[in-house]
């Protein structure tokens, strides 16, 4: 009898279950960003399968499971626009960083109100981290009266004093405002830019040791550290890139046994100087030490894509990976060309040029159940398209101050072909725009408006038409100046509206730089004298 009352039971309230179960809301997917530093459009095999020498097995396993961009984008030829960029979906040239990179010991580039990715993610019940290389300021209490004896940079194999130490341990004995925890990541682990002081590990807002050496010279030789500074004793450069390994492992196993939904951002510190390859991976590519160091940041793409595996959280994790900036030609490029490996492919340019090569990157998608796998996508994109997307997955409608410069990847993540984006502007190391309207790519300076050689000087404007023309080595400019008229137009429009999405006009941060002396009123005025 009890036992017929059990079976009752359980057959009355199974039916509840169910209905239960199936009328619960689905958990949000998780988003993993992968942001290696100066991986080039052709270092990543399945980009360039013809002159691409280097195995990246991971990277190409992630693209046969997603998406592969082939039209995608940086914001800038460097790394901390790129950044900047990525986070806000806004235009760094929108800042103060007009050109260049966020200088050493120099202040947030985000402003402290300002959504990111983190941010909007938090707004939605995320558990958020960032793990790797910040490189976009922080406030560092740095005392004022002692700035000249903290940022000494001396030469050769220098010895700290008690000053040093004294000021180092005073700064670094305190919190460090201003960082990653205070724009949108619940933690941080990382090297703020492994290359630079301070070297140690940085965790939250807090320094992991107190640094009172400087820097052994011996390791500012040969690609390696660019900066002497404060370091801890005995550091060194080969264990950075396997600790941030370890820790996003780490934190994605952590975060898939908790309830909520998590978002990890982690921006490698490789394959960008330091070279500071490990053991196991040397003379692994036999090509030269930038390639060793890409097939060991392809490995630690591995470790955390094996990650999600075994912490069962693959299925429901949007996997993002993406690079910075094009390779940087310092690291042996013409000695790589000459043993067949081309690392910006058919593009021209390097990292710093607003030639394709410096900004055109490897942008790859994975979200099982929505994205086909192995699909591939020729449409422009650009990383400052990520926030409209978390956006739009999370349901939730951005503010016209919000991501102005971001478009929702979702129709074609979804398997649409058409355009999400009319244009896009990406910037030299020097801040010289390129703008993209569909096939044309305009130029507002001679050559790669970077470190690359070439360009004729004698032509202070250029324009390609990338469907034709890829490698960018017709400029058309002269022929077409109806057509360079219009790019600039559109340009200014893309400035003093303070935005590129639909939405109220708003205002840039500074007055930003115009990269040429004649104004579009004054083109058009010869234009129309002509004819």
């Amino acid at each position: 009898m009890k036992r017929t009352v059990a079976i009752l039971i359980v057959l009355l309230l199974s039916p509840l279950d169910f209905l239960s179960a199936a009328d619960a809301p689905a958990r949000k997917p998780n988003v993993v960003i992968l942001y290696t530093d100066d991986l080039g459009y052709g270092d990543v095999q399945c980009y360039n399968p013809e002159r691409g020498k280097i195995p990246t097995p991971h990277i190409d396993k992630l693209a046969s499971q997603g998406m592969r961009f082939t039209d995608g984008h940086s914001s800038s030829g460097v790394c901390s626009p790129s950044r900047y960029t990525l986070l806000t979906g806004r235009y760094h040239w929108r800042t103060r960083l007009q050109s260049g990179i966020v200088p050493l010991w120099g202040e947030p580039l985000i402003a402290a109100d300002r959504v990111t990715i983190g941010t909007l993610a938090k707004q939605h019940g995320y558990r958020t981290a960032c793990v790797g290389k910040w490189h976009l300021g922080w406030q560092w209490p740095i005392p004022a009266d002692r700035s000249m004896v903290f940022k000494e940079k001396p030469k050769g194999q220098a010895v700290a004093t008690d000053a040093h130490r004294e000021v180092w341990r005073e700064t670094f004995s305190q919190p460090i405002a201003g960082g990653p925890t205070t724009r949108g990541f619940d933690a941080y682990f990382g090297t703020d830019v492994p290359n630079h002081p301070p070297f140690c590990f940085i965790e939250n807002d807090r320094t992991v040791g107190i640094p009172s050496e400087f820097l052994d010279a011996e390791l500012l030789k040969n690609n390696q550290a660019s900066v002497q500074g404060p370091a801890l004793e005995d550091w060194t450069l080969e264990p950075i890139l396997p600790a941030l390994g370890d820790r996003a492992v780490k934190w994605i196993a952590d975060s898939a046994a908790n309830d909520e939904p998590f978002l990890l951002y982690m921006p490698f510190t490789s394959p960008h100087t330091p070279l500071s390859v490990n053991d196991a991976w040397k003379c692994k590519s036999q090509l030269n030490l930038y390639a060793d160091f890409v097939m060991e940041t392809d490995a630690i793409v591995g470790r955390v894509l094996d990650a999600l595996d075994t912490s069962g959280a693959a299925d429901n994790t949007i996997v993002v990976f993406t690079s910075d900036n094009g390779c940087a030609p310092y690291i042996g490029v013409d000695d790589l060309e000459k043993m067949g490996h081309y690392p910006s492919g058919p593009l021209r340019g390097y990292k710093a040029d607003a030639w394709e090569g410096g900004h055109r990157i490897p942008f790859i998608v994975r979200w099982p159940g929505k994205v086909k796998p192995g699909s591939v996508c020729d449409q422009l994109v650009q990383q400052a398209d990520l926030l409209a997307t978390l956006a739009e997955v999370l349901e939730s409608e951005l503010p016209d101050n919000v991501g102005e410069d971001s478009f929702s990847l979702i129709p074609l993540l979804l398997g649409e072909d058409r355009p999400v984006r009319d244009n896009a502007v990406n910037c030299s190391i020097r801040g010289v725009p390129s703008v993209r309207q569909g096939k044309w790519k305009y130029i507002a300076a001679p050559g790669s408006g970077g470190w690359g050689k070439g360009g004729d000087q004698s032509q202070p404007e250029q324009l390609y038409d990338l469907s034709e023309d890829l490698g960018e080595s017709k400029n058309l400019a002269a022929a077409m100046p109806e057509k360079v008229a219009e790019m600039k137009r559109l340009l200014e429009k893309l400035i003093t509206d303070g935005r590129s999405t639909p939405g109220e006009k708003q205002k840039n941060d500074v007055k930003v730089k115009r990269h040429l002396t004649a104004s579009v009123t004054e083109t058009d005025t010869r234009l129309n004298a002509k004819k």
